[in-house]
């Protein structure tokens, strides 16, 4: 069984990005990795979630957890698979409005093999930096104080988890209330036009799976947006 919450050591030999949903475009994601000098060999990228859905390259989501140097949470749509595969319990009209077809229309050997990579996926993380923790969920926290988080997930999962993945209650409220214990909490979910800070909480969901969006790169130790650099095409690592 998965951890509800996977830790991570400070990376000494390299830097630490975070992104936000990404909807089945990895190779727009790639590409901006790319130009932003992102070192596949030292770095490592970690997303708030929602990889399948919306866009053309679902099935890439696998490949792309194989990959060391990336690391994911689980978001709603990834929850939506994982669902449907173990019980059958999902609004598949709901799901399929919002991007989940190509999911649907696998055989369903197809659909346990990408349900069961999906299902590994933690609901947080947090990642040591220079200047203290930082975590990741898809949506928001369920808990003021990040060490409740875990005991909340196990005596309270259905609420926590719901928190986790779905809120924009956060959003909604302009609720400025810190996440104590972190430096800072990213999430995505609720699409913005640009990175948004309420509090110590990061909301970084650019619209990068859009037409009109964009990827925002968000560097772990500086907590700035990493700007687009020139640099020649290279394939996935």
């Amino acid at each position: 069984m998965p951890p509800v919450i996977q830790h991570f050591a400070r990376n000494t030999s390299g830097r630490d990005w975070a992104v936000g949903d990404i909807h089945g475009h990895f190779s727009r994601l790639h590409e901006q990795l790319v130009r932003s000098g992102f070192d596949f060999a030292r770095d490592r990228l970690f997303s708030v979630g929602d990889l399948i859905d919306r866009g053309p390259e679902c099935r890439a989501a696998v490949e792309w957890l194989r990959q060391p140097w990336f690391h994911a949470v689980q978001g709603n749509h990834e929850d939506y698979a994982v669902r449907h595969v173990r019980h059958g319990l999902v609004d598949t009209d709901n799901w399929r409005a919002n991007g989940g077809s190509w999911f649907l229309a696998m055989t369903d050997e197809d659909q346990r093999i990408h349900a069961e990579a999906l299902a590994t996926l933690p609901l947080a993380l947090d990642v040591e930096t220079g200047d203290g923790l930082v975590g990741l969920v898809h949506a928001d926290s369920p808990v003021r104080a990040w060490d409740k988080l875990e005991g909340l997930l196990y005596s309270r999962p259905r609420r926590a988890r719901g928190i986790c993945l779905w809120s924009r209650q956060r959003l909604e409220r302009h609720d400025a209330t810190c996440v104590g214990g972190l430096r800072a909490l990213v999430v995505g979910h609720t699409p913005v036009t640009r990175p948004t800070v309420l509090g110590n909480v990061y909301h970084i969901d650019t619209g990068g799976w859009r037409p009109d969006g964009y990827f925002t790169l968000l560097d772990l130790s500086t907590l700035r947006a990493v700007p687009a650099l020139p640099a020649p095409s290279a394939a996935l690592a």
